[in-house]
């Protein structure tokens, strides 16, 4: 297969991509726009990509929203509560058939990659199991990466490290924590440790829900990125959310960003989600509740946004487009200059791959996988602003999606 008229991201002209079974043969220049033959696929002077990546999901929590009770308040520590409640109600095939209707919302979208937090704080890892399956099932749509989640906490749940253990010994690929919600701030940074000592010994990946509140005292952030610093694991080490960053002083925060610099972690914002979670304690003024989204950025550090919610006890809205988390996030963080706009589509795509580590298994590059889309406009500016799609998305070689665009009769 071939693909022909093509943009690519950073660089002028026109391209035209071969593709050798499920590898990127060649990518050569293009002096003129062609006929594409049969079989090939044109691109219309659009821009084609590697795929979207959606790096922070809850997959096992997905469309249970209202069952059995809605989340009134708005607040994280409600749906907390509401979870609580529906994961009594939870069964292997429950979880299997939400998570698989969630992933084809996600294909429909662009997106081929994927990490899943899977809450483990249940005697029984049933949801972790279930997932476990649906990574296998779903391997021609998606790679799926499953976070070990304490939802409820490590050292304040009962046996909250020993069910750690067993779900990385049954195949989860990430470790995770929620500091900020264990009961002091002793055993968050107990928890932190053990959380990182888990990942050292097991070499997984590290994804943390890090400092999600509005609290300008909650500052496991810095336990988290000190742990990455000394252990030279940084770039295998993500916190997720960090809202409470928001809220810090500057005098703190300038402190404080010296040593994310040095500990090279990532970072994760939800921005839909918690620009709805937070602030719920505020009147006026109200806060937005983000992390510093944009400073990171142009502090260099890696940041990238993700959808965390579809319909579930915390977040009742989402379809499975990424690309409304990315028009959002930039309106919500002040980030619409067009320097911004111009590289826009780095927060759903290069900087996610690089948070999921995903390295040689991503990127549109002679060599790696023929996994990429074909979007509906020419840059990432134009992408943003007509609130684009992916048109045609393309695993292994394959197509694994084709979008037909609605089209307006006039007259």
């Amino acid at each position: 297969m071939n693909i022909v008229n093509a943009r690519l991201r950073g660089r002028e002209g026109l391209f035209h991509i071969a593709l050798d079974g499920s590898q990127i043969a060649a990518i050569t220049a293009q002096p003129a726009v062609v006929s594409a033959s049969e079989g090939d696929l044109d691109a219309a002077s659009n821009l084609v990509v590697a795929p979207f990546v959606e790096p922070h999901i809850h997959l096992d929590a997905t469309l249970t929203a209202g069952e059995p009770n809605w989340n009134m308040s708005g607040t994280l520590f409600e749906g907390i509560e509401r979870w609580a409640e529906r994961k009594a109600l939870v069964t292997h095939e429950d979880t299997k058939s939400r998570a698989k209707k969630t992933i084809d919302m996600l294909v429909d979208h662009g997106i081929q990659h994927v990490r899943t937090h899977v809450d483990v704080t249940d005697p029984t890892l049933a949801a972790l199991k279930a997932m476990i399956e649906v990574r296998e099932e779903t391997r021609h749509l998606i790679d799926l990466q499953i976070v070990a989640f304490p939802q409820e906490g490590i050292e304040s749940y009962a046996n909250g490290r020993a069910l750690m253990e067993q779900a990385v010994a049954l195949g989860a690929d990430v470790v995770g924590g929620i500091p900020h919600f264990e009961n002091t701030r002793d055993q968050g940074v107990s928890s932190i440790k053990f959380l990182m000592d888990l990942a050292e010994r097991t070499g997984c990946l590290v994804d943390v829900h890090c400092d999600e509140t509005d609290d300008p005292q909650s500052r496991f952030l810095e336990v988290l990125a000190e742990e990455a610093r000394v252990r030279g694991m940084g770039e295998r080490v993500t916190a997720s959310h960090t809202t409470a960053m928001g809220s810090y002083d500057n005098a703190y925060c300038s402190k404080l960003f010296r040593l994310l610099k040095q500990s090279k972690i990532n970072f994760i914002s939800c921005p839909t989600e918690s620009i709805h979670l937070q602030g719920r304690f505020d009147t006026y003024p109200k806060r937005r509740g983000l992390t510093r989204v944009a400073e990171i950025d142009r502090a260099d550090m890696n940041i990238c946004f993700g959808q965390d919610s579809i319909v579930d006890p915390w977040y009742p809205l989402g379809n499975g487009n990424i690309l409304r988390i990315l028009e959002a996030g930039l309106h919500i963080c002040h980030m619409l200059g067009y320097e911004d706009l111009k590289r826009g589509l780095d927060l759903i795509t290069d900087n996610s791959a690089r948070t999921l580590h995903l390295g040689e298994r991503y990127g549109l590059e002679v060599g790696r996988p023929a996994n990429l889309l074909i979007l509906s406009a020419s840059d990432d500016y134009e992408m943003i602003r007509t609130q684009g799609h992916a048109l045609i998305s393309v695993r292994h070689g394959e197509v694994l999606m084709r979008r037909t665009p609605a089209s307006v009769l006039r007259g």
